[in-house]
């Protein structure tokens, strides 16, 4: 680490001092900001492996429906069943922000009522119509998995950066100036020696 060159004054002294209160500062609102952002972190986690568990649940719940109706239909009856129609519903992302960190909520209204199926001459049946409302349900609980990830990875990204940044102050910045300050006031002391040094012998003349 190489000292700043720096002339040893009184007054480049005190813009040292200021220089370091003010990265100071700026290490604790940093050092502040990933406790919150971690904290933030921590409860976005927490949402997502409850969504994510309910999610789980609603899938092996899917599945068991999709025996019933291979079982009901078999293979090939079920690949010709009637298609799903598109899921009506309106999703809305409902923007909040942590410390300048924009997060999307996924907020889903209130679902209007399907197309009926188009039946194209095969026979439903109540196994069949059971796994298609199973596997509707996932949409939606995937979607907000989707708005969740996307949440965490702009914290994870913004902690990195906001971490890096308190580190260069803590690790590099603020040892520096600590060492230039050291060098100015130590340089300061040796020019306020040497002036007295000088004063004596003018003093003794003067008697």
């Amino acid at each position: 680490m190489t000292e700043r060159a720096i002339v040893p004054t009184h007054s480049a002294f005190l813009e040292l001092k200021e220089e370091r209160s003010g990265m100071r500062e700026g290490y604790r609102f940093l050092d502040e900001k990933r406790l919150i952002l971690a904290a933030e972190i921590l409860a976005e986690l927490g949402r997502y492996e409850r969504e994510m568990a309910a999610f789980g649940n609603d899938y092996r719940e899917a599945t068991e429906a999709l025996q019933g109706a291979v079982a009901r239909h078999g293979l090939e009856g079920l690949a010709v069943y009637p298609p799903t129609p598109p899921l009506e519903t309106d999703w809305q992302l409902n923007p909040r922000r942590v410390l300048g960190v924009t997060l999307l909520d996924l907020v889903e209204t209130e679902p209007r009522a399907p197309s009926p199926a188009v039946a194209l001459g095969v026979a439903t049946s109540p196994e069949a119509e059971a796994c298609r409302k199973a596997f509707e349900a996932l949409i939606p609980r995937a979607a907000r998995l989707a708005a969740m990830v996307a949440n965490l990875q702009r914290l994870r990204a913004d902690y990195a950066r906001t971490a890096r940044r308190a580190r260069a102050l803590e690790d590099v910045l603020l040892p520096e100036i600590d060492d230039t300050l050291r060098a100015v006031e130590s340089a300061l002391e040796e020019l306020e020696r040497e002036e007295v040094v000088r004063a004596r012998p003018q003093v003794g003349r003067h008697r």
